[in-house]
């Protein structure tokens, strides 16, 4: 599939690695043009690392902040959000001829907002997980389309936790998406709203929205909305 990846450090750089290992194409990417703390344009060493690992492989970049529909090349099947701190609106989500994905590291409802893991150890929590799930107007309160959980050991920090455990299970889960998408498979599992849970970014910025309006895309696929279709089901067929 024809994937557009917007995110920013070493988890989009690892998606990238691992989209085109299972044979996706990156069509483009987004994210911020420096890393963290850096403030130094002419130093490739201060780039985002995906934006340095687009660069010698020719895939166009765009910075977050500018991130707009136009943007986004025609052919996109898939515009992916991983560890993107930008809003990425309706007419961007337009374009994607199948799907608008997006990764977040709870189980949601639980933990909304973009310092979930932090909230997690924080509130001593046993158990966690990753969500794969379909962007909309509301952070991360799209429907589901892959969960799955993890025990968090004890004593550990939200470093570990992300790195070790949440990290590499957010590529499996959204190889495994593209996979059921690509064999026509759309789930889409709404939100429990009576049981989500939100909390404030701990040392961050707000989110980001660079675009308001426009209109959804629209798939022909079958949209499986029962909870028990985030089971993994592997290769098993769908009835």
């Amino acid at each position: 599939m024809n994937i557009f990846l917007s995110g920013q450090g070493g988890f989009a750089t690892a998606m990238a690695e691992a989209l085109q290992a299972d044979r996706h194409q990156i069509v483009g990417v987004s994210s911020p043009p420096l890393k963290a703390r850096h403030g130094d344009e002419d130093n490739p060493l201060a780039w985002d690392r995906l934006r340095s690992w687009a660069c010698p492989r020719r895939v166009p970049w765009v910075p977050a902040a500018l991130l707009r529909a136009h943007q986004i090349p025609e052919h996109t099947d898939v515009v992916l959000a991983a560890h993107s701190h930008a809003f990425i609106g309706r007419a961007t989500r337009a374009r994607a001829r199948v799907a608008s994905l997006g990764y977040h590291p709870s189980l949601l409802p639980l933990h909304r907002g973009r310092d979930a893991i932090r909230w997690t150890i924080r509130d001593g929590d046993r158990v966690s997980g990753g969500t794969v799930y379909h962007l909309t107007e509301r952070t991360d309160a799209g429907p589901i389309a892959a969960q799955e959980h993890v025990l968090v050991p004890p004593g550990v920090d939200a470093q570990y936790l992300w790195r070790e455990l949440l990290a590499p299970l957010g590529i499996r889960l959204v190889l495994r998406t593209l996979r059921d998408l690509e064999r026509g498979v759309r789930i889409e599992v709404p939100q429990d709203e009576a049981l989500a849970t939100w909390e404030p970014a701990m040392d961050a910025l707000p989110l980001f929205k660079p675009e308001l309006g426009a209109l959804t895309a629209a798939s022909s696929a079958q949209v499986i909305s029962d909870r028990w279709a985030l089971v993994d089901h592997g290769a098993r067929p769908v009835d």
